[in-house]
C-alpha cells in the first residue's frame, strides 16, 4: 500500500493551472508520488498529463461530478485514458437518492450499469462514502444496501472519518469491502477545546491506526489517499504531518 495525497485538501491551491503546478511540486516535495484529482479548478486531461510528467507525480484517482456520468461518461473514458488514471470516483451520493429507497434503488442501477461499462474501458469505478449512507431504511443502512445490491465492477472507495462518523467501524467496513476497495481515504477524527469533532492530521486524532492499517493489508488496499476536509492551521502542514506518519509506520 502507498499513499496518496487527497487534492481537495489543498482545493484553494488549485484553482489555476500556474497556483495547480506549484501545488504539486510541494506535494512531490513532501514526499508523495501520486494524488487524487478533486476540488482543483477545470483544466484539460492532457494537460494534467503534461503536468504530472513532468513533476513525476501521477493522478491515481478522481472524483467526477454525478451529472458527467449520467451525460458525458464517453468523455470522462477517455480523459482517465489520455491520464492514465485507473480509479474514477463519485465524491457523493446526490441527496435525492436519500429520499426513499426507490430513489435509493434508481441510484443503484444507474451506478451499476456505469460501473460495468467502465470496467470493460480498463477503469474502475469507486463510490466515496460520507456518514448518510449509515442512515437506516428498514433497519438496514444505505451502505449495506449498496454493498449487498450492486456488482462486483462497483467498488467503494471507504472515508474512515465519515465512517466512524455515521456510527460504523471502519476496521469493519474495510474488512467487509475486501476485494472491492482498492482506494481508500485516510482521514483522522479528533476533539477540539470546544469538544466538537474535527478533522486531524493521520496519527493526531483518535482513530486506531493501527487496527486500520492492518485492516487494509487484509483487504489488499493499494492506495490510501490522505484528505483533510478543514485544517486549523496549513494544509500542506496538514498533509506533511500526515505524510510522515504513514511513513513511520511503512507507507511511502
Amino acid at each position: 500500500m502507498k499513499s496518496a495525497a487527497q487534492l481537495y485538501t489543498l482545493r484553494e491551491f488549485t484553482q489555476n493551472e500556474s497556483d495547480y503546478y506549484k501545488t504539486l511540486v510541494k506535494v512531490k516535495k513532501m514526499g508523495y508520488s501520486t494524488f487524487q484529482l478533486s476540488g482543483a479548478g477545470p483544466m484539460l486531461a492532457q494537460t494534467v498529463k503534461s503536468i504530472s510528467d513532468d513533476l513525476d507525480i501521477y493522478v491515481s484517482a478522481t472524483h467526477i461530478p454525478h451529472n458527467m456520468f449520467i451525460n458525458e461518461l464517453d468523455t470522462v473514458i477517455e480523459n482517465h485514458h489520455i491520464m492514465g488514471c485507473k480509479y474514477v470516483g463519485l465524491g457523493g451520493m446526490p441527496k435525492e437518492y436519500l429520499e426513499n429507497i426507490n430513489k435509493l434503488n434508481e441510484f443503484i442501477k444507474i451506478y451499476s450499469d456505469v460501473s460495468q461499462k467502465l470496467k470493460k474501458e480498463g477503469l474502475q469505478f469507486v463510490y466515496h462514502n460520507h456518514n448518510f449512507e449509515f442512515f437506516k431504511f428498514d433497519g438496514k443502512t444505505v451502505m449495506d444496501i449498496l454493498f449487498e445490491n450492486t456488482p462486483q465492477s462497483f467498488f467503494f472507495e471507504l472515508d474512515t472519518y465519515w465512517v466512524q462518523s455515521g456510527g460504523a467501524d471502519p476496521v469493519e467496513w474495510i474488512r467487509k469491502t475486501a476485494k472491492r476497495c482498492e482506494y481508500i481515504h485516510f482521514k483522522d477524527m479528533g476533539i477540539n477545546s470546544e469538544f466538537k469533532t474535527v478533522f486531524k492530521p493521520i496519527g493526531q486524532g483518535n482513530l486506531n491506526w493501527k487496527a486500520i492499517i492492518e485492516a487494509c493489508s487484509y483487504s489488499d488496499v493499494l492506495i490510501c489517499a490522505v484528505e483533510q476536509d478543514t485544517c486549523e492551521g496549513s494544509p500542506f502542514d496538514a498533509l506533511k504531518a500526515s505524510y510522515d506518519y504513514l511513513l513511520s509506520h511503512g507507507i511511502r
